[in-house]
This record gives structure tokens, C-alpha cells and sequence, in this order.
């Protein structure tokens, strides 16, 4: 009987929170203050999950320096978290054409590909199999998996040096 009780009770305010999740400040303000306090924490709460879905961060460390990226979403993007599911992931990437970085992931992700103007930051599946970060520009029907936060293209080309270089990637 107890276990009835306790699931209707929790029905209702299930049921409550939700309806008034959609309601106008001005409606909000016809109800009693400390339901009013209620519903505005409940949507504080949504609002921070909301983010917290929509910005999955990225770490990436090369040699001394550490990078923060905000990853895309999209298929390409769940795969590679999969891949990083268990620990980091360590890539050696090689230089190529003198604005970017790749590495071979040894598995084929799906693919999302889009025309893209890249810019420095951005982070990239190319066909299906190699993560690339660019430090300069190109324009190309690509797989976005993220973008570098805060970071220009002068300072990102000084941190993955000249040549082959040692990337991990790891979630945050």
C-alpha cells in the first residue's frame, strides 16, 4: 500500500513540475512564492542539464600543453566517445600540407560529412578513419567532431610543433 502511495505521490509531482515547466513569468507569478521558488529551480535544473548534454568537452594534450575542445553532435562524435570509453586515446599525428594534424584511428566511425571552411581549432573525421586538428584553413566536404576552445591558430601551430607528433584525447 505504501509503494501505491509513494508512486502516486511521486506521479503528481512529476506531473506538476512538468506542467508549470512550460508556464510564462507571468503566469509564475500568479502562484503561491514557494511554488514559484520550486519551479524556478526546477527549470535552472533543465537548463543546466540542456548545456551539459550540448557542450561534451574533450581534453587533448600535446606534449606539455592541455587543450579544451567542445565536441559537435553528432553519430562521428558518439563513436569516438565509445572509443575513449574506457581511458584516453593516444594518436600519432603527422603533418600534412602545412595546416594540419592526422592520425589514422585504426577503426571506421560513421560518417557526417558537411562542406566546411576550417579554421584553427577545428577538429575533424576525414573519411570515416582519420582525426585531423587544423591550424590553418581548407574547405572541404568533412566530419565535424569538435572545436578547440580559445585558441588561435599561431599558438596551436607552436604546441603540435613541426612533423609527427603525440596527441591523447580523453572526455572530460
Amino acid at each position: 500500500m505504501k509503494k501505491i502511495i509513494c508512486m502516486a505521490l511521486a506521479a503528481a509531482l512529476l506531473f506538476t513540475i512538468t506542467a508549470c515547466g512550460n508556464k510564462s513569468k507571468e503566469e509564475i507569478s500568479k502562484i503561491k512564492p514557494e511554488v514559484q521558488t520550486e519551479i524556478q529551480s526546477t527549470e535552472s535544473i533543465q537548463e543546466i542539464t540542456k548545456q551539459e548534454v550540448t557542450e561534451m568537452k574533450m581534453k587533448i594534450q600535446v606534449k606539455d600543453t592541455a587543450f579544451t575542445a567542445t565536441l559537435a553532435e553528432n553519430s562521428s562524435v558518439d563513436a569516438l566517445k565509445e572509443l575513449m570509453a574506457d581511458g584516453p586515446l593516444t594518436l600519432n599525428m603527422s603533418d600534412y600540407a602545412n595546416m594540419e594534424k592526422g592520425a589514422d584511428l585504426g577503426v571506421t566511425l560513421p560518417q557526417n560529412n558537411e562542406q566546411m571552411n576550417t579554421q584553427a581549432g577545428d577538429i575533424i573525421l576525414y573519411q570515416g578513419r582519420t582525426l585531423v586538428i587544423y591550424y590553418d584553413t581548407n574547405s572541404w566536404s568533412l566530419t565535424p567532431i569538435g572545436k578547440i576552445d580559445n585558441v588561435d591558430g599561431e599558438s596551436l601551430r607552436e604546441a603540435l610543433g613541426t612533423g609527427d607528433v603525440t596527441v591523447t584525447l580523453s572526455l572530460e
